[in-house]
């Protein structure tokens, strides 16, 4: 059976047809992304793999919409990118993916609370406080609402970041090294609650990993090299 019908007779959360990226460097033109073609179910979890500088990062902020193809489609919940200008991108952006990156990028100046509620109350959410504290306990981070990000540790951070992230219910999780800057046994918790937020709220997660073994919890793994993908199988998760 494979993957997309195990999750969803419903449309690819994410399908992407002969994408490239080509950027202007200073010695000329760099293909960084030579003709992608990928489809994920909504639900699943693919795990992104390969080598620095082979276009892990470059695909994710295409699907986020933070990068423009050169050339091909890129289609997210059944809405072609092609077709949304930049206010567009962001309002889509801010109504269906959450991204948590190696760094935490949260605001300094406000409590946790106050950092996962924002981007609800620009999305015009009436309920978001009520709903970031409900997130935060549902990482564990109950009695830590009234903090600033300096008076957390880095694990405590990233769950503030996850929280942000799943508070409006995306139906894309896009992760970029989230325990990069974790020791193992912080970033084996967050993992942990990665993946049970994953499941418990149908997210669709995208991660990517230098770790084959964390790559390898997912439904598919994806190998990615010198702009093109080189292996796409189902990981032992999905078998």
């Amino acid at each position: 059976m494979s993957v997309m019908s195990r999750f969803s007779a419903d449309p690819a959360a994410i399908q992407l047809d002969g994408v490239h990226l080509t950027l202007e460097g200073p010695a000329g033109p760099v293909n960084i992304l030579k003709g992608v073609d990928l489809s994920v179910a909504q639900g699943a979890a693919v795990g992104i793999v390969g080598p620095s500088g082979s276009g892990k990062t470059t695909l994710l902020m295409l699907i986020a919409g933070l990068e423009r193809v050169s050339r091909g489609n890129v289609r997210i919940a059944g809405t072609d990118y092609a077709k949304l200008n930049e206010d567009g991108l962001a309002l889509f952006r801010r109504d269906h993916i959450g991204i948590v990156f190696q760094s935490f990028h949260l605001i300094p100046t406000m409590t946790a609370l106050e950092n996962v509620a924002v981007p609800l109350e620009f999305a015009g959410r009436s309920d978001a406080f009520d709903r970031a504290e409900a997130q935060l306990r549902a990482v564990g981070l109950g009695h830590r609402i009234t903090h600033y990000p300096g008076q957390l540790s880095g694990g405590e951070q990233q769950r503030v970041a996850l929280a942000r992230a799943f508070a409006a219910e995306p139906k894309i999780l896009l992760a970029d090294e989230p325990t990069g800057n974790l020791d193992g046994a912080t970033g084996h918790q967050i993992i942990e609650l990665l993946f049970d937020l994953h499941k418990r709220s149908n997210t669709t997660l995208v991660l990517i990993t230098h770790d084959m073994g964390l790559a390898a919890r997912c439904d598919r793994t994806v190998h990615i090299a010198d702009g093109l993908i080189a292996r796409d199988s189902l990981s032992s998760a999905a078998e």
